[in-house]
């Protein structure tokens, strides 16, 4: 339950880092031009961009992640292999100190030992299960996909609406879904949503109000 959540999390702040990058670039640029060609290419070049970036930056970050898991398991298993009895004792005092007495808890190092020495110590010792390491490949997908999604929203409101109506258009869909993944990030981290929403929004109106004030100079000196 806790690696689904983790997972719903991550997916969240994905795509509200594309809503956020991506309304950022489209916004700065309709302050600068109302062409439909060059808001296209740069809302697709901001997905894109943003989309690879967070994919690598997850493989990357999660790869080290496995890797480090994968090295501290077979530390334990040698560990395991070489000193069995003060493995055993280790085991002993770390279900001691989560809350069962040392008769208690040795009877249940032995039981676990037993069964399965190694999974015992990764989940106990090392706060890892063995079945569940982490996947860089997984995480990279993901990341790609939940910034495509929510890059696609700024994008498609400033390309699809008249000239007239794509900035406000753009405003509204932007700080509207930004409320969303306000509330519903703060729902899966049992968070207060109001404070949450209104973070999230007015980070959101902030970079939008920059980057259409940076475009609107810009283009007023014809750069």
């Amino acid at each position: 339950m806790g690696t689904r959540l983790n997972w719903l999390r991550a997916a969240v702040l994905g795509a509200n880092d594309g809503i956020v990058s991506t309304a950022g670039i489209v916004v700065g640029v309709a302050g600068a031009t109302s062409d439909s060609a060059a808001l296209l290419t740069a809302g697709l070049a901001g997905l894109l961009a943003g989309s690879m970036s967070m994919a690598a930056g997850e493989y990357v970050s999660v790869s080290t992640q496995r890797d480090s898991e994968k090295a501290a398991l077979a530390v334990e298993k040698r560990e395991l292999k070489e000193e069995p009895a003060a493995e055993l004792d280790e085991l002993t005092s770390l279900l001691a100190a989560g809350g069962l007495s040392r008769e208690v808890a040795r009877a249940a190092a032995e039981q676990f030992t037993a069964r399965d020495a190694l999974r015992a110590h990764a989940r106990v010792e090392l706060g890892i299960d063995p079945d569940e390491l982490a996947n860089p490949w997984h995480a990279a997908g993901a990341s790609f996909l939940a910034f495509t999604a929510g890059a696609l929203l700024p994008l498609l409101a400033i390309v699809l609406p008249p000239s007239p109506a794509r900035l406000p258009v753009t405003v509204v869909s932007v700080l509207v879904a930004l409320a969303f993944t306000g509330w519903w990030s703060a729902r899966l981290g049992t968070a207060p949503a109001g404070r949450a929403m209104v973070r999230n929004v007015c980070g959101g109106a902030l970079a939008m109000g920059v980057t259409y004030a940076a475009g609107s100079l810009l283009g007023a000196a014809g750069v």
